[in-house]
């Protein structure tokens, strides 16, 4: 029971990370996303939107790494790419945390599902 509950919080993070690479490195220059973000206006999320494609294409191999990691998990392996993966994603939140208490509110979105997947993998 447990290894599904770290599964299902795992594969949320996977798709929450896949959600934040679309947003970041595809649809950056929509005002609705660059709004989202804090960007001041069109020519400021024009001007970052290399910096947010390389960005969200973090996000990306995380979330892959994320589900590689279950894929192994469950063919028998170890549980050491899923734990990277998540503790990654987990670290990344406290580091926004530190570029300003605004992003306090994302940085909870963006590491709790890892969090709670970590903590629970190494009892499944």
């Amino acid at each position: 029971m447990v290894g599904i509950l770290a599964t299902v919080f795992a594969a949320l993070a996977a798709l929450l990370h896949v959600y934040i690479f679309v947003m970041e490195s595809v649809q950056w220059t929509q005002p609705k996303i660059w709004k989202r973000f804090g960007v001041a206006d069109q020519a400021a999320a024009e001007i970052t939107k290399p910096m947010a494609y390389n960005q969200g294409f973090y996000n990306l191999f995380l979330a892959i790494g994320v589900v590689i990691g279950i894929v192994l998990f469950y063919a028998g392996g170890g549980i050491a790419l899923v734990l990277f993966a998540l503790g990654s994603m987990v670290a990344a939140a406290l580091v926004l945390v530190t570029t300003g208490l605004k992003y306090l509110r994302p940085a909870l979105i963006q590491g709790t599902l890892p969090l709670i997947a970590f903590v629970l993998f190494p009892f499944a």
